[in-house]
């Protein structure tokens, strides 16, 4: 728990209420700056897993890093990595009494591919229908925006922040973060704070706030299967082959039952069972399946019918095909008996889920079920732990406090089906929570074509923000 020395007197019963006012007023006056920086930002295409735009993704980071220094926070450097940098900075002048808030985010964004999905172009923000439409707009510059923009607010009103803070804004989460375990671990001191803030999440409509207390973990793995040394003529020699492609749809087929229920012995034995309770506060969600399938566009609801579709969402394990490699995809026809064949799999974990012990499932069980025709290779690519944060910690009764205040409803509980891998390396490595503070739509189409960002949303959250700093800094001095 981080103590930070400024030496600052006490204060009238009377400032704290003076400086959000002040601060709220600031960030309603600036509306419409914030969200032309904002703009700015989204031009960048900041594409972290694409090499050609590495230069880009340098611009974003270095762009960051100038907004910040105008914000007025402090200490403001890149922290380097074997990719793409961290870019630190903070203000620390609140006193020893007062906690510090370690605000993470992320400035790299997903690939747009395909373009000609997209209405306007991806890196062109478009604003219609009270909506910003551009890669990255909620995922993640749009939220983690917002955080600055609330200490601009106080530092240009008021001078002073009631908290001090610390900002870490990556640029390879979209990556997986690979390298963002050990700059925590070797920045401990650096990063010592008392509380975790993410806006990376969502709420479930413009009018109703939500505060997610749990995340699945992840564990992807990536299949290579190999048949003949060489691309055959599936004349000549189907029927005397075996088939690569063929063998990966069999070997993928016995991955999952009909229903959604995962094959692979052992992957259920550590899943934590969902408590009444638990079953009754998931239940408060606003979402409908006749809500879900307009978002989704699926012809049904699916899953496993023992749960409900909240359930399934957040609080159980899946595991999915994401992609499907090999053969002959042009236009035509080629009669081809592929040499090999590739799938890649991702699998959401949840609280007590090991994900080197289920990568160590996983590969055993793909291993024996393979046929003796084909060679297989199974490689993990990434993983990391599920996380619950407690619903009873000062941060967590600030954040609906917060809300409560700006939106005019009390935010309701929600397990996430995403993962942040940064959650639970906060955790383990500084020991502290994290407190999750969305402020995107389901239907933001993050990681697809025509993301968007809801522009009140915005606005929103630069007050809700301003809020919890305030209401936190309260709670923490009260004890």
């Amino acid at each position: 728990m981080a103590r930070m020395k400024t030496g600052r007197s006490s204060q009238n019963a009377d400032e704290p209420r003076e400086a959000v006012v002040a601060a709220l007023r600031y960030a309603e006056a600036h509306q419409e700056l914030h969200l032309s920086e904002l703009l700015e930002l989204l031009r960048i295409p900041s594409i972290g897993t694409q090499p050609q735009h590495d230069a880009d993704t340098r611009a974003a980071a270095d762009w960051v890093s100038n907004a910040m220094k105008k914000t007025g926070l402090e200490n403001v450097h890149m922290i380097p990595t074997p990719d793409h940098p961290t870019v630190y900075g903070d203000w620390l002048h609140e006193g020893t009494d007062s906690p510090v808030v370690l605000i993470y985010g992320h400035y790299d964004v997903q690939p747009p591919e395909p373009l000609e999905l997209w209405e306007t172009p991806p890196f062109q923000p478009d604003r219609r229908d009270n909506y910003i439409y551009a890669r990255g707009a909620s995922d993640d510059k749009g939220q983690f925006y917002i955080h600055i923009k609330a200490v601009e607010s106080y530092l240009n009103s008021s001078g002073r922040l009631p908290v001090n803070v610390k900002f870490i804004i990556e640029g390879e989460e979209e990556s997986g973060s690979p390298n963002m375990e050990t700059l925590i671990r070797n920045n401990k001191s650096l990063l010592a704070s008392n509380i975790a803030l993410i806006s990376d999440t969502s709420i479930p409509n413009p009018n109703q706030p939500s505060i997610v207390y749990g995340l699945r973990g992840i564990c992807s793995a990536f299949i290579d299967v190999t048949g003949p040394d060489h691309d055959l003529h599936s004349g000549s020699y189907g029927g005397g082959v075996d088939n690569p492609l063929n063998a990966l749809c069999h070997i993928v087929s016995k991955l999952k039952d009909e229903s959604g229920h995962v094959l692979i012995p052992g992957f259920y034995d550590k899943v934590l069972k969902l408590t009444p309770e638990e079953r009754a506060l998931l239940a408060q969600s606003p979402l409908s399946e006749k809500d879900w399938l307009k978002e989704t566009g699926a012809p049904r609801v699916w899953g496993e019918p023992e749960y409900s579709l909240v359930e399934r969402l957040g609080a159980r394990p899946t595991l999915d095909v994401n992609g499907i490699i090999g053969g002959y995809t042009g236009q035509g026809s080629k009669t081809v008996l592929p040499s090999t064949g590739h799938a890649k799999i991702s699998m959401r974990l949840v609280p007590e889920q090991n994900p080197t012990e289920i990568s160590e499932l996983f590969s055993r069980y793909v291993s024996k079920i393979a046929p003796p025709s084909i060679k297989v290779k199974i490689t993990v690519r990434s993983h990391s732990s599920a996380s619950i944060i407690d619903r009873s910690i000062p941060p967590m009764q600030a954040a609906g406090a917060a809300y409560a205040e700006v939106f005019g409803k009390n935010p309701v509980f929600m397990r996430e089906g995403g993962s942040i891998p940064v959650v639970d390396q906060i955790r383990k490595h500084l020991g502290l929570q994290t407190v999750l503070m969305g402020f995107g739509l389901p239907d933001d189409r993050a990681h697809s074509p025509n993301e968007r960002f809801y522009v009140p949303n915005f606005y929103r959250g630069i007050k809700t923000s301003i809020h919890f700093l305030a209401k936190y800094a309260k709670l923490a001095k009260s004890g």
